[in-house]
């Protein structure tokens, strides 16, 4: 329940997104865990780019304890989370045109992979042309967005689409335009995002229906241990030499 204070109310808040997660994408959530069970078990190889704040959930299903060890990261430089300065320098870098093929081509994804889009607002040219290059390489594409930019803003892709609209399977995170939660009389501008709680907790879901659809299908999910357990070290090393070759964040 709210007690008042503003950080009650962000929390729940965040509670009343996930409860909607939940609810009105179970379908989704159990279809892209089956893509992503499918490509591991077909051999493929997994990986997952976000750019700005929405690198965040993206790097956090990368070398994860209690996560699929074969999830990678695509990081376009300079658009890494705030890794560079300014830090308005990376909002710069989702606006240019070419910048995702060119990463695309020198990377090592492959036809029969998937890759994991994130993009709150799913307009800029960055996550558009990330996710139609992907898929003209053959390339698997699940899109993790807020649907609700499709309707309320304009597309800064040249070709005046959005993420959605280039993605095999399409996450709606149901956060709302702008991604701040609260407001107040004697704050101007609203405040509190939430974007990070959701759709890192939403892609969590979809991680571990994928694991669990993995053992459904006799196959022992390649998943990672905390190396502050005991054996955990030893673990993680049996796992990474038998999927190595599926493994780039080693490299």
């Amino acid at each position: 329940m709210d007690d008042g204070t503003p950080g009650g109310r962000f929390l729940d808040a965040a509670i009343r997104l996930l409860e909607r997660v939940r609810d009105e994408e179970s379908e989704t959530i159990t279809a892209a865990g089956g893509m992503i069970a499918d490509t591991v078990a077909d051999g493929g190889r997994l990986f997952a780019y976000g750019a700005g704040h929405s690198s965040l959930p993206a790097q956090d299903l990368v070398y994860r304890a209690g996560g699929l060890a074969l999830m990678n990261l695509l990081a376009v430089p300079g658009a890494v989370g705030v890794d560079v300065q300014p830090a308005t320098l990376g909002s710069a870098l989702e606006r240019i045109d070419g910048l995702a093929t060119a990463v695309l081509d020198t990377s090592p994804l492959r036809a029969g992979d998937l890759l994991v889009v994130i993009s709150l607002s799913g307009r800029n040219t960055l996550p558009v042309e990330m996710a139609a290059h992907a898929r003209e390489l053959g390339v698997k594409v699940i899109g993790v967005t807020s649907v609700a930019y499709a309707t309320q803003t304009t597309s800064r892709h040249s070709s005046g689409t959005f993420l959605k609209d280039h993605c095999d399977l399409v996450l709606d995170s149901k956060i709302a335009v702008g991604d701040a939660e609260l407001t107040l009389e004697s704050i101007p501008a609203p405040f509190a995002p939430a974007s990070t709680v959701v759709t890192s907790a939403l892609l969590q879901s979809v991680m571990a229906t994928a694991a669990a659809s993995l053992a459904d299908r006799g196959i022992e999910p390649p998943l990672l241990r905390s190396g502050n357990v005991d054996g955990g070290l030893d673990w993680n090393d049996r796992v990474m030499r038998e999927y190595g070759d599926r493994i780039f964040y080693l490299r």
